[in-house]
């Protein structure tokens, strides 16, 4: 059991319940000219994250380690800001904010990856490194979508 790589590994599993959370938030709150296009993207964006979450759940299971799961967790192991709940979004600031999230997430997977190679740990390495592609697409389509 590496504690470094499963304390890293359960930052990434809070960031991606909030990126996930985040998501839904926009998907169910943005509204607008373009909503059908808005609405879809923020579906997608949520099923990227939560898709995301089993896995590195279960890979901190294969390395002896626990989970984090509640809600307090979450909140203090994240990298991701948390959308402010009384903050009304517009679109535009729906997707800036996403888009820095996405950015912070691929940041974070490169220091996982790094630390898993010095760690001997090439589960965990190939783990992120497909989980890096997920954001890198989702923050290239925020980007684009940005102009």
């Amino acid at each position: 059991m590496n504690r470094s790589v499963i304390d890293h590994l359960n930052a990434e599993l809070a960031t991606a319940f909030v990126l996930a959370l985040n998501a839904k938030r926009y998907h169910w709150t943005v509204t607008g000219p373009h909503f059908r296009d808005y609405h879809l993207r923020f579906e997608d964006l949520y099923t990227a994250a939560d898709g995301t979450v089993d896995e590195l759940a279960e890979r901190i299971r294969m390395m002896g380690g626990v989970p984090i799961h509640a809600p307090a967790q979450i909140e203090a192991q994240t990298k991701a800001a948390i959308s402010n709940p009384s903050a009304r979004l517009d679109p535009e600031a729906m997707l800036k904010e996403a888009l820095a999230n996405e950015e912070v997430t691929v940041s974070l997977m490169h220091e996982g990856i790094e630390l898993a190679n010095d760690a001997g740990d090439p589960g965990t390495a190939d783990l992120l490194t497909r989980f890096v592609q997920v954001h890198q697409k989702e923050a290239w389509f925020l980007r684009e979508m940005l102009g």
